[in-house]
Formats: C-alpha cells, structure tokens, sequence
C-alpha cells in the first residue's frame, strides 16, 4: 500500500497519524503480552512461575538495606559531631589525632 502523503489534506494527514499512533500502541501491547506468555512458558519448563522468580530476583538486586551503625567517636570540642568509624575520617578526627589527642580520649 503506498500513499501520497503530499496529495493528502491537513486534516487527513491527521487522522492518519492518530490512526499510525493507535496502531503502534495497540502493536506494542500485542508484542508485550507476547513476551510476557514465552517468558512464562520458559519458567514453567523449569518449574517456576514468574512471581517466583521476580521475587527471587528482587532479593538479590539493589543496595541492601542495613541498620545505621552507632557512632564510637565524639568531638572534644563539639559533642553534636560523631563518627562511626566507617568509611572516611571527619577533619576533627584528623586535627584531634594530630594535637596528639588519645584514641580513648574521643570514644563516646
């Protein structure tokens, strides 16, 4: 079928793109629902259901979620600041250790 775009009205070539946009999405649904029937053909061969294995998947994927660790040290000079210990040391512990201030000295 070959149609001359340039032959066509304003109005024509409106409702031949509102038609081509209904057709897409209704092609896309069509082709979704296609895949969603092999994926589950593929997991009923081996025993399982989709929802299993999204449940399975979702549990292994992501960050984790882990409690907040409790801060071990406190600032001398300014008790609204801590530090956990873990991951990069603030500048206060920095300038603490360097006045030469003991380790026991800023656990909380």
């Amino acid at each position: 079928m070959t149609v001359n775009l340039q032959e066509m009205s304003h109005k024509e070539l409106l409702k031949l793109r509102d038609d081509i946009d209904n057709e897409l999405k209704a092609a896309e649904k069509r082709e979704r629902q296609q895949a969603l029937q092999a994926a589950e053909e593929a997991a009923a061969k081996f025993g399982y259901s989709l929802d299993e294995l999204a449940a399975a998947a979702s549990g292994k994927r992501g960050k984790s979620r882990r409690a907040r660790s409790a801060p071990k040290f406190r600032n001398p000079s300014d008790h609204t600041q801590t530090w956990t210990g873990l991951g990069r040391k603030p500048q206060w512990f920095h300038d603490e250790m360097a006045k030469g201030t003991d380790l026991k000295q800023l656990e909380i």
